[in-house]
C-alpha cells in the first residue's frame, strides 16, 4: 500500500488518462474501458469493472479513487428544477442546477467557488471569490447528477412528474445539455474547464455534441480566442448593456475588454463555432437597461453579428438594489428587437422558489478578495 495521495480518475480527460495508463505499462484500450465504466456507467468501485484483469484492478485499487463532491443539500422546486449544494472544502460550497424540460434535461454547472467578476445583478459575485475548481470537481457535478438521477427511482419519479415525455426520449440519458453558467467565470479557470468539457464531448465518456455544451462568459477576450482554437463549444456572452458606460457599471470586466474589443472576438469565434450564431444574454433591470433607447442601441451594436438575444428577467436577491423589469416593459423591449429582425427570446424563469434561477446561485464562499471592503471604498468614491 502506498502512502501517496490517490489519483482521482475524474481529474483525467481522455489524453491524461491514456498517459496515466501508459505509465502503468498497460495497453491503450484500458483507458477507454475505464472511461466507459466511470462516466457512462457511473461505477466508482474498481472491482466492479469486470472486464479489467484482476491484477490490473488490484493495482488500481491502491493508487486511484473515483470521487465526486459531497452533497450538503438537495432541493426540488415546484416546477421540477433541482438544486444541489456541494461541499468543495475549507468552508466553501458550490451550487448545481438541473432543469427538466419536455425535449431536454439541462445541467447548470459551476466552475469556481465564488466569482471575481462581480457583476451587479449576480448573487454569486456578491460573495467574492475563493478558488478555482479542479477538473474532478467540475466534471464530478455531471457525473453525480447523471447517475444519481438515472439510478435513483425516487428521482426518476419526481422528474417524470414534471416531464410530459419519459426520460427514455434521451436514449437513456437524463442530461442532454450542459451549460457552464453556474457559479464563477469559466474562462478565468480555463484549463480545468477545458479538461472537463473534453470529457463531456468524449464518445467514451458523455458523448455530447459541441452544440449541446454551452459556455457562458462575461467577456474574457483572450480566452474566447483561445477557446475558439481549442474546443469551440456553443458560446453565450453576458452582455447586459448596449454601451460601454452602462456595461462598465453592470459588468466591471468591460473596463478591461470594452464592447468593440469583445465583439471583435465574438466575430472571430463564429469562424469556428459549432453553430452559425452566438447567444447574447441580457438581464432585464427595471429603469437601468430596459428602455426603448437601450433596445435601439442594442440593435445597432449587434446588427452585424449572427446572434440570438436572450432576454433574462432579473431574479432578485437580497442587497442587490435592483428590480426586475415589468412584464410589459420586457415584452416591448423584445418587440423592438423582433421588429428589427433580431432573433430574440425571453428566458422562462425556472427554480426561483429555491433560488435556483439565473443569477441567484450563491453557495458558500470564503472570500479571499476582500470584496466587501472594496465595494465600500467604491461607494464612497461615487
Amino acid at each position: 500500500m502506498t502512502n501517496k495521495p490517490r489519483i482521482n480518475l475524474l481529474n483525467l480527460d481522455g489524453d491524461r488518462l491514456a498517459s496515466f495508463i501508459a505509465g502503468l505499462n498497460e495497453k491503450p484500450f484500458r483507458a477507454k474501458q475505464l472511461m466507459r465504466w466511470i462516466h457512462q456507467r457511473g461505477v466508482s468501485d474498481i472491482h466492479q469493472m469486470s472486464d479489467l484483469a484482476k491484477t490490473f484492478r488490484s493495482q488500481l485499487e491502491d493508487i486511484v479513487e473515483i470521487k465526486s463532491l459531497p452533497v450538503i443539500s438537495d432541493q426540488t422546486a415546484s416546477d421540477g428544477t433541482r438544486k444541489w449544494l456541494l461541499d468543495v472544502g475549507e468552508g466553501n460550497a458550490v451550487e448545481m442546477v438541473y432543469i427538466p424540460e419536455e425535449d431536454r434535461g439541462t445541467l447548470c454547472i459551476s466552475s469556481q467557488a465564488g466569482c471575481a467578476v462581480n457583476c451587479r445583478f449576480c448573487s454569486t459575485g456578491k460573495q467574492g471569490f475563493s478558488r478555482n475548481l479542479t477538473v474532478a470537481e467540475i466534471i464530478g457535478q455531471l457525473w453525480f447528477a447523471e447517475h444519481h438521477l438515472k439510478n435513483d427511482p425516487k428521482s426518476i419519479k419526481r422528474i417524470d412528474a414534471y416531464d410530459k415525455t419519459p426520460l427514455e426520449h434521451l436514449d437513456g440519458r437524463v442530461i442532454s445539455n450542459v451549460v457552464m453558467m453556474g457559479m464563477g467565470e469559466p474562462l478565468l479557470n480555463y484549463e480545468p474547464v477545458l479538461g472537463a468539457m473534453k470529457l463531456m464531448l468524449d464518445d467514451n465518456a458523455y458523448g455530447l455534441s459541441r452544440r449541446r455544451v454551452t459556455l457562458s462568459t462575461s467577456g474574457v477576450v483572450p480566452f474566447i480566442d483561445k477557446l475558439s482554437q481549442d474546443l469551440p463549444v456553443a458560446l453565450a456572452v453576458s452582455l447586459h448593456a448596449p454601451n460601454d458606460a452602462l456595461r462598465n457599471e453592470l459588468v466591471p470586466i468591460n473596463r478591461k475588454y470594452p464592447l468593440a474589443v469583445l465583439l471583435d472576438s465574438c466575430r472571430r469565434y463564429l469562424e469556428f463555432a459549432p453553430r452559425d450564431f452566438l447567444t447574447f444574454e441580457y438581464c432585464m433591470l427595471d429603469g437601468v437597461n430596459d428602455t426603448d433607447k437601450h433596445a435601439y442601441e442594442l440593435i445597432q451594436l449587434l446588427k452585424s453579428i449572427k446572434c440570438k438575444i436572450n432576454l433574462i428577467p432579473f431574479n432578485p436577491f437580497e442587497g442587490s438594489g435592483l428590480k426586475q423589469s415589468t412584464r410589459p416593459r420586457i415584452e416591448q423591449f423584445a418587440k423592438i428587437l423582433l421588429d428589427a429582425k433580431m432573433v430574440t427570446t425571453v428566458r422562462k424563469t425556472r427554480g426561483d422558489d429555491i433560488d435556483a434561477a439565473c443569477g441567484q446561485l450563491a453557495g458558500e464562499v470564503q472570500d479571499r478578495t476582500n470584496l466587501a471592503q472594496r465595494e465600500i471604498r467604491w461607494m464612497e468614491k461615487k
